[in-house]
Parts: structure tokens; C-alpha cells; sequence
């Protein structure tokens, strides 16, 4: 029997560049994204075209398209010589968004290539997913110690009752500093790089030169651990891939650094603020000890990514209620995708422990994180948001919920800032009870003071001064 020849978008069906796009990144949407969202849904239906920073793609909207797009990789292929507009040259030279999209890395490879990649990280990762190896034992010892570490420094600078910014006094800080032992990093490796990797995510117009340093240090990173290898993941990926180039380890460990340190720490940041507003399910959970559950309700509602890579039609293909061509970009927005979902008979949704772990947070398909990764990020965002409220008695936020500033850029939106006014717990009798903060020691573990780290972090952090 012959094959089936796929089908073609029918003449005079309306294209990308026929339709009128208007610009995503608005006013509007920095203040309320969900409004935007619901105003393109009414008006074009789960799809929807968009101008990014001038360049016109498809933005998904609803949740059973964006799962569509995310699992049926044979259609929606990652790699960015897929891009029409790319390959005919009609991108502009200085469009902020391409640089991330360059990085030839896991993330951006289809196929047998992509596969044998993420072997490469199932076994480089696999020592530290279980907490009953060495290696995964202390890492997560590590991230309890890290996050008392800071929780200490704020109560000896500040005292036991004070304000405090939970994103550049905690949240930022701590991942820098899991981020650092996990990668066997040296000392010297620049607090810089955090900055980089925002500024890469938000498309501003230092992007391109931000995302060449940030590789360019994980490149150096790369070459220091091949001469001297040690117990890390830097050194296991080598272990697991010895044919891998100094510059193609840099890439990888470049784009788990953005996940690492962004979107991780968006995932803690939102966890808390849902818990501080005072989100009843939320709270439940936290309250039962399902830390594991308050994390997947937060990400349900305001998700750390909020509209994902793009993906790239291999072909012609009707999504919602346009057809897509060859070649098209679109951008599967988990945070639309999340309205969608739990508009849905939202009674049955949101309040089932099975359900909420039908957030995007993580992706879906092929593409999506790996387990390990996955099981390692849950683990470090639930112990973040466990020591806050081991450690705390009283945390509650210093701005409205419309005065927070937030990152509204064209993937992520995350806090720039979490104020709060807390008070910690009483200490034990004795200079550090049992399960109190202990008093921050020299170093991290990788030789970098903490103080020093913390003060590095706040000179760089928009409103962590």
C-alpha cells in the first residue's frame, strides 16, 4: 500500500505574514498576561499569531494544543534550522531571542541526535538522583546547609525580626551556590553569570553578548574539569560522553544552568508567594507536609515558564483554527495552557493530588526535562521552601499583590523581588539548637565565602540592595 501523502494548507488559507500581528510584550501584558492571554483565545481561538519583538510567530494557547505540540515531535521538531524565517534570512541580525536559540545543544536537537544526548545526561545525572548514594546523599545535605547557611546571615545581619527580599537574599544565592558544587565549579567562576543568564532569557538588548559570555565561562568550565575531574556532573558527563569537545560540554552545562538557576528559582519564588498570599490549596498542602504537592499546585498556577522554546512545523499541519506551514515558529505557552486547564470544571482539577501534576512546569514529551533532572530540581525547590518555614515563624509580603515587579519577558516571568517582613523562630537553649539556622561557615564548599557571595549578588540584582 502506497503512503498517504500528508496534507497541505488549501489555497487562499490564511498565512502567518497575511494576518495582522500585534505585539505581545506589552504594558498590558507585563501587568496581566492572563487578561492577554483570554483576549487572544476570544478573538482567534487556541491560536493565536503574535509579534515577538517585531517577529511574527504562532502563540498556543489552549491546553490540548499545547500538549499536542509538546509530545508529537515527528510534526514539531526543536531544531532551529527548521525556521523558515531563519533559513530566508528574514530574521533581523539583532533580534534578542536568537543567540539562546544558536546554542546548539540537547534542548535544540531532534531525533537519534537528540536521544544519544540525553543519555548523556541520564548518566551523568543518575549519582546524584537517588539520596541514597554518596553523591545524591550529599547534595541534598548540601542545599539544607546552604539554605540555613543564608537564613543564618539574614538573622545575623538583620536580627531575629526584620525585612527581608526572599529572591536576592535566599532564593538567587542558594541555587548559585547548589549550582556551583554541583558543577564542580572553581571559586573564580564570576556571580555574573546569574545576571547573564537572566538577561539571555529576557531578550533585552544585551542578549546576544550575555549568552556568549555565560557559554563562554561553562566552555572554561568544561576544559578545568577534563584536567582535573572530580565528583561532580561536569566530570560524570565527561565519564559518560569522553568524545565530548570542551565547547559542546559548555553548551550543555550553559542550558542547565539556565534551568538550574532561572527556572528553578522561579518555581521556589512562586511556590512561596502563593504560600504568603495566603493560596488556600496551597497552604493545605504545605500544611499536611506535602511539600511535593504545594510545588505542582504553584506551578499549576503560575508556571516558571511561562511560554516555552519554540517548536518549527516540519509541515503543513491545521492547529486550532489556522493552518500552520512548514517552516512556522510557534511558542506552546504552558501559562495559557494552565488558565485553560483549570478553567476545565476547575472543582475536579485543582483539588485532586492526581491532577496537578498535569502542569507543563517541567514540559512534556520527549522534550521535557529528564527525570533526574526533574526529581533533583523538585528536590531542591521543596527543601528551599521547607527550610523557609522550618526556620521562620512569621513571613508575610511588604507590597500588594499588583506592586510586585515582575520579569515579564517573552519566556519566563519570575519575581525580580519577594519583600517581606518575618520574624525567626526561637533558637533553643545553647549558642544553636537542633534544627535551628547554624551560623554561615567560610565557605559554600567551593572555597567562595558566603558573605561575599551574598554581597556580589545584591550590588548585581535589580532591588537587592
Amino acid at each position: 500500500m502506497e503512503a498517504q501523502p500528508y496534507a497541505t494548507a488549501p489555497a487562499g488559507s490564511a498565512t502567518l505574514a497575511s494576518l495582522p500581528v500585534q505585539p505581545l510584550l506589552t504594558s498590558e501584558f507585563d501587568v496581566d498576561p492572563g487578561g492577554v492571554y483570554a483576549r487572544l483565545r476570544r478573538r482567534y481561538g487556541p491560536v493565536a499569531p503574535v509579534a515577538l519583538m517585531g517577529v511574527p510567530v504562532w502563540l498556543v494557547l489552549d491546553y490540548r494544543e499545547v500538549v499536542e505540540v509538546l509530545r508529537n515531535d515527528d510534526q514539531w521538531r526543536r531544531d532551529v534550522r527548521y525556521w523558515r524565517a531563519r533559513a530566508e534570512g528574514l530574521l533581523p541580525a539583532d533580534w534578542p531571542l536568537l543567540a539562546g536559540y544558536e546554542v546548539r545543544q540537547t534542548m535544540f536537537m531532534d531525533g537519534d541526535e537528540h536521544q544519544a544526548a540525553r543519555r548523556t545526561h541520564h548518566s551523568a545525572l543518575r549519582p546524584f538522583q537517588d539520596g541514597h548514594t554518596p553523591q545524591g546523599w550529599e547534595l541534598r545535605a548540601a542545599v539544607a546547609r546552604y539554605a540555613d547557611e543564608l537564613i543564618a546571615l539574614l538573622g545575623a545581619e538583620s536580627g531575629t525580626a526584620g525585612f527581608a527580599d526572599l529572591g536576592a537574599q535566599y532564593t538567587r544565592p542558594l541555587l548559585l551556590m547548589v549550582t556551583t558544587r554541583l558543577f564542580g565549579c572553581p571559586g573564580e567562576l564570576g556571580d555574573e553569570l546569574v545576571m547573564d543568564l537572566w538577561r539571555m532569557l529576557d531578550g533585552g538588548p544585551g542578549a546576544g553578548a550575555a549568552t556568549a559570555r555565560a557559554a563562554a565561562a561553562m566552555t572554561r568550565l568544561a576544559a578545568h574539569r577534563r584536567a582535573r575531574p572530580g565528583d561532580d556532573l561536569t566530570s560524570y558527563m565527561l565519564l559518560a560522553d569522553p568524545g565530548l569537545s570542551d565547547e559542546r560540554l559548555g553548551r550543555e552545562l550553559f542550558m542547565n544552568a539556565v534551568y538550574l538557576n532561572d527556572i528553578t528559582g522561579n518555581m521556589v519564588l512562586n511556590t512561596l508567594l502563593e504560600v504568603l498570599w495566603g493560596n488556600a490549596t496551597v497552604r493545605r498542602s504545605l500544611s499536611a507536609g506535602q511539600l511535593g504537592e504545594a510545588v505542582n499546585r504553584a506551578a499549576l498556577i503560575n508556571p516558571p515558564v511561562a511560554n516555552m522554546c519554540f517548536r518549527f512545523a516540519a509541515r503543513d499541519v491545521r492547529l486550532g483554527d489556522f493552518w500552520i506551514r512548514a517552516g512556522d515558529a510557534v511558542s506552546p505557552s504552558a501559562a495559557a495552557a494552565h488558565r485553560d486547564l483549570m478553567a476545565l470544571d476547575s472543582s475536579h482539577l485543582v483539588e485532586s493530588t492526581i491532577s496537578t501534576r498535569a502542569h507543563l512546569g517541567w514540559g512534556a514529551g520527549q522534550h521535557q526535562c529528564p527525570s533526574a533532572a526533574r526529581e533533583l530540581g523538585g528536590m531542591i525547590v521543596s527543601t528551599a521552601v521547607g527550610r523557609v518555614f522550618e526556620h521562620f515563624a512569621r513571613a508575610e509580603p511588604t507590597l500588594p499583590p499588583d506592586q510586585l515587579p515582575w520579569r515579564a519577558g517573552p519566556v519566563v516571568r519570575g519575581l525580580r523581588l519577594l519583600p517581606v517582613r518575618y520574624e525567626l523562630k526561637a533558637k533553643p537553649p545553647g549558642p544553636w539548637g537542633e534544627g535551628a539556622p547554624q551560623p554561615p561557615d567560610a565557605s559554600h564548599g567551593t572555597g567562595r565565602p558566603v558573605r561575599g557571595l551574598l554581597a556580589a549578588l545584591r550590588r548585581l540584582m535589580p532591588g537587592g540592595r
